[in-house]
């Protein structure tokens, strides 16, 4: 008898653990769709803003793509279903090849260029020197600017005639190039320009990722030898990749 009174005494414990463990899910349960709940609330108008503002828009382009909309549609609102009619079009055209090659190279260029001279930009300005704060300054005037500012000042030096750049190539015996007008090199002309206005946002990100690369794995990696380009290509890059994805993602869009 004593025998069964212990071990009723030591299953009564067990059992009421058991039974406020087996209680334990219904509230965690609910606590959890109470957090759940609040993110959604919080993620929400976010969502809203993307359907109505990007969502929607998507939906309606692609859906205008298949139907034949011409200006009497905008008074009228009738707009006959076409199906791929548009785009077969399209893909006929004479201009269509040209255009996705200028497209093409014009998107490569840019974002090569301004990723490359902005990361040699982040990479030099990580050094401290004289007067680094404020060029590194001046450097975002660029992205500063606005547009139509921007324009007019580039506008005034690749003019043909009276341009900055080509009076000063004339210095040298060089002929005015028609950088504007002339299909040759207005491509260059336009890279160029772009490469210019997207340099500010590639340095300023790439120099934050560099400021995130721990001193210690270059002093570890002078140790073994790894200086100058070696640890340029085994330390820094390595390390700034994510950054670099989201630099060229954002080059892109």
């Amino acid at each position: 008898m004593a025998q069964t009174d212990t071990a009723h005494k030591d299953t009564a414990p067990t059992m009421t653990a058991v039974a406020s463990s087996a209680e334990a899910p219904p509230r965690a349960r609910r606590r959890f769709s109470r957090e759940a709940v609040t993110r959604l609330l919080f993620v929400a108008p976010a969502a809203l803003y993307l359907l109505l503002f990007f969502g929607y828009p998507v939906v309606k382009n692609i859906t205008m793509s298949l139907q034949e909309y011409t200006t009497k549609t905008f008074f009228t609102g009738e707009a006959p279903w076409v199906g791929f009619a548009n785009y077969e079009t399209v893909l006929n055209s004479n201009l269509f090849w040209p255009s996705m090659t200028n497209t093409a190279l014009f998107t490569i260029g840019s974002i090569a260029g301004q990723f490359i001279i902005g990361l040699a930009l982040a990479c030099f300005f990580k050094r401290r020197f004289p007067l680094s704060n404020f060029l590194r300054a001046m450097l975002l005037l660029p992205w500063l600017l606005p547009l139509i500012v921007s324009s007019a000042t580039w506008r005034s030096i690749l003019e043909q005639d009276s341009g900055i750049l080509n009076q000063f190539l004339g210095t040298f015996g060089v002929e005015p190039v028609p950088w504007l007008t002339s299909p040759a090199v207005a491509l260059i002309a336009v890279v160029m320009v772009n490469i210019w206005v997207g340099i500010p946002f590639n340095v300023t990100i790439l120099y934050g990722g560099l400021q995130d690369i721990p001193e210690e794995l270059y002093e570890a990696g002078a140790l073994d030898g790894a200086t100058g380009w070696k640890a340029f290509w085994n330390i820094t890059l390595p390390n700034l990749k994510p950054v670099i994805s989201v630099v060229l993602v954002l080059g892109v869009v």
